[in-house]
């Protein structure tokens, strides 16, 4: 089993020191990857609904602070060596699929080969609205093109394209992403066209655990969720077993337990004990990375954190 991190783009993470520090300390504690959330601007007046909340409300709405996501991870890669860089995730319809192609490619060739792009189709349309993006209601089909646009920028030497959501020819695009064969996408998600999205067009899988429509909070729920995204790949011609199976709970705690929906313990929640157990279940269904949130109050308390989830969770799976 392989853990990492997810960080929102301000707090703690949104300040030079501190994101070093935390960067710089996740790494030194083993974790293998180091994520950080995309939220380019924050419209002020959103009707859209957060799938990840019970009320739908957006709970950074106060202030609009967020780093840009693949700058700011451009910034841990220099303060690093080994740790994996994931963009958690980078919300496609948010910018030219050329440029974000060549910002990805950028990150990976400055870290030698060390980002994971993770990708979403996004649930705020007066963001993408705002960016410039596609027409909100297609954004799937915009995004399933950009995804094809960044494998063929990074692995063609001539590349070319044409399609009703990206069109372009007649350029060279380099250098090149330094990871061979490729840079590994995961495809975020939890709906069955992000499943089958991530069969066909990713490398890997990467769901939150707490939708509240669509749970991910059972072994059994997960296992099922990661089936479909294999069978979305054997119908696309490829190899399931070539999928990667990884999950954000971004609540996980060690301490108090959690209510679950069942009225019973939530999942990932409670001692490190019961913690290390539910990830010893998923891992039964398929789960090969599992990610929580890493953001305390401040510096001491993420610290704290992350040492603690290290020490007793982490170092059971050695």
């Amino acid at each position: 089993m392989k853990f990492g991190l997810h960080f929102g783009s301000r707090g703690v993470a949104g300040e030079p020191d501190s994101l070093r520090a935390i960067a710089q300390k996740a790494e030194s504690l083993g974790y293998e990857h180091f994520g950080m959330s995309d939220h380019v601007i924050v419209a002020t007046d959103v009707a859209s609904a957060y799938p990840y909340s019970k009320t739908g409300k957006f709970f950074a709405q106060d202030t609009g602070v967020s780093l840009e996501q693949v700058t700011a991870l451009g910034f841990v890669a220099a303060a690093t060596n080994r740790i994996r860089l994931l963009t958690s995730v980078l919300v496609l319809p948010h910018r030219h699929p050329v440029l974000a192609a060549k910002m990805l490619a950028t990150v990976d060739v400055l870290s030698k080969g060390r980002l994971t792009a993770g990708v979403g189709v996004g649930w705020m349309a007066e963001e993408i609205a705002l960016l410039g993006g596609p027409a909100f209601a297609e954004r799937a089909k915009a995004s399933d093109q950009y995804i094809q646009a960044f494998r063929e920028l990074w692995s063609v030497d001539k590349p070319s394209l044409r399609g009703a959501h990206v069109s372009f020819d007649h350029l060279l695009f380099a250098p090149k992403p330094a990871q061979s064969p490729r840079l590994p996408i995961w495809v975020g998600g939890e709906a069955k066209a992000a499943r089958v999205r991530a069969g066909r067009l990713g490398d890997g899988w990467y769901p939150v655990a707490a939708n509240p429509k669509l749970p991910l909070d059972t072994p059994a729920l997960y296992g099922d969720g990661l089936a479909e995204v294999g069978a979305a790949a054997a119908s696309a011609g490829r190899d399931p077993a070539s999928i990667t199976g990884a999950l954000l709970a971004i609540y996980c705690r060690i301490g108090a337990e959690q209510e679950g929906r069942d009225g019973g313990r939530l999942a990932f929640t409670g001692s490190a004990q019961a913690i290390v157990d539910d990830i010893g279940r998923f891992a039964e269904r398929g789960l090969t990375h599992f990610l929580i949130g890493g953001d305390g109050n401040d510096l001491a308390g993420t610290i704290e954190r992350l040492e603690q989830f290290a020490s007793e969770v982490m170092a059971k799976f050695e």
